[in-house]
C-alpha cells in the first residue's frame, strides 16, 4: 500500500516538474468547446480531477502554470493540489464559458478588487495564451473604471504593461473618436445595454444628484461601453466578475445581470461566470451574486438550462 502511494506520489512529481502533462487534447478543446468536448472536460472518465486540472491549467498558462504549483510544495502542498483540481479541474474545465471569457473574467475579478498584482500578471499572461488580444485585456481595464474606480484600473494596467513588455507584445493602442454629443450617445448606449431600466435608474437621481446621473450616462455609457474594442457578451462577463468580486453590490448586479441577458447571454452563462469568480473572491461573495441572479432570472422568466 505504502509503495503504491509512493509511486503515485513520484509520478505526480515528475508528471508537475517535467511538464508532461495529461489530457491535452481536452483542455485545448475548452478554447472553442462544443457541447460534447465541453461535457467531456467536465467530467473526463479517464482522468483524476489533478489530470484533468493540469491539463486545462498548462492550456491556459503552459509551463508557468506548474512552476507555480512546483513553488508550493515546500511550504503547503496541498494548496497547490486545491489549485489544480478546484480551481482548474473542476471550474475552469465546465462547460459554458471558452477559456478567453474565462481568462478575462479572472482579469477584471481580480482588478477589482486590488491587492493582486502577482495573481494578475499570471492571469493577463495566461489570457494573451489563450487568444486574447492585448487590446481586450485593455479595454476590459477600462471597462472596470465605472464600477471600481481608477486606482484599481491603473493599478492593473501597470501590470499590463510589464507582461507586455515580458511577452514581447506591441500593438498600436486605440483611442476613441466620435464628435456626437456625449449625453446623447450614452442614452443610445444605455437604453441598448440596459433597456429603458436604465434611464429610470438616472431619473431616481434627478431630485438629489442630478449630476451624478448625468455622468452615468456621459462616462459610463457615453465614454467606456461605446467603445467598439471589446464586444457587449465580453463587456458583460466583465462587468458582472468585477462586480461579483468587489462585493456589496447586489443593486448593480441586479441591473447587470439583466444586461447581461439583453445582450444575449444565457442564464446558464451567467451562472458559469459567478462560479468561476469563487476561486478569486470566495464562496461568500458568489453566493450573493447567485441570490441576485435568481431573482433576475425570475422576474424574467428566464430558466436556467
Amino acid at each position: 500500500m505504502n509503495d503504491a502511494r509512493g509511486t503515485a506520489e513520484m509520478t505526480r512529481r515528475a508528471t508537475l516538474t517535467g511538464g508532461a502533462l495529461v489530457g491535452i487534447g481536452i483542455a485545448e478543446g475548452l478554447l472553442n468547446p462544443t457541447p460534447v468536448a465541453a461535457a467531456a472536460a467536465a467530467a473526463s472518465g479517464d482522468g483524476s480531477r489533478y489530470e484533468r486540472g493540469l491539463a486545462v491549467l498548462h492550456a491556459t498558462s503552459g509551463e508557468r502554470g506548474a512552476g507555480v504549483i512546483e513553488s508550493l510544495r515546500d511550504i503547503a502542498p496541498d494548496l497547490g493540489r486545491y489549485v489544480v483540481e478546484f480551481a482548474y479541474g473542476d471550474v475552469y474545465a465546465r462547460p459554458g464559458l471558452d477559456l478567453r471569457e474565462r481568462e478575462l473574467s479572472t482579469v477584471a475579478a481580480l482588478a477589482a478588487q486590488g491587492d493582486t498584482a502577482p495573481q494578475l500578471d499570471f492571469h493577463i499572461d495566461a489570457a494573451l495564451h489563450v487568444g486574447v488580444r492585448p487590446q481586450e485585456v485593455v479595454e476590459a481595464l477600462i471597462h472596470i473604471v465605472p464600477f471600481t474606480g481608477f486606482p484599481r484600473a491603473l493599478n492593473a494596467m501597470g501590470v499590463a504593461r510589464k507582461v507586455f513588455a515580458d511577452r514581447g507584445v506591441t500593438f498600436e493602442p486605440r483611442v476613441m473618436h466620435d464628435t456626437r454629443d456625449r449625453y446623447e450617445r450614452g442614452t443610445e448606449k444605455l437604453v441598448e445595454i440596459d433597456g429603458r431600466h436604465g434611464l429610470e435608474v438616472v431619473e431616481s437621481l434627478r431630485d438629489i444628484a442630478p449630476d451624478l446621473g448625468r455622468f452615468i450616462v456621459e462616462f459610463t455609457f457615453g465614454d467606456v461601453y461605446h467603445r467598439p474594442w471589446l464586444s457587449p457578451r465580453r463587456r458583460q462577463l466583465v462587468t458582472v466578475a468585477a462586480l461579483t468580486a468587489f462585493g456589496d453590490t447586489a443593486p448593480q448586479l441586479r441591473v447587470h445581470i439583466g444586461a447581461a441577458l439583453n445582450v444575449g447571454l444565457s442564464p446558464a452563462q451567467i451562472v458559469e461566470a459567478l462560479i468561476h469568480v469563487v476561486p478569486y473572491a470566495g464562496f461568500p461573495r458568489v453566493l450573493n451574486a447567485i441570490g441576485v441572479a435568481r431573482e433576475v432570472f425570475e422576474k424574467r422568466d428566464a430558466a436556467v438550462r
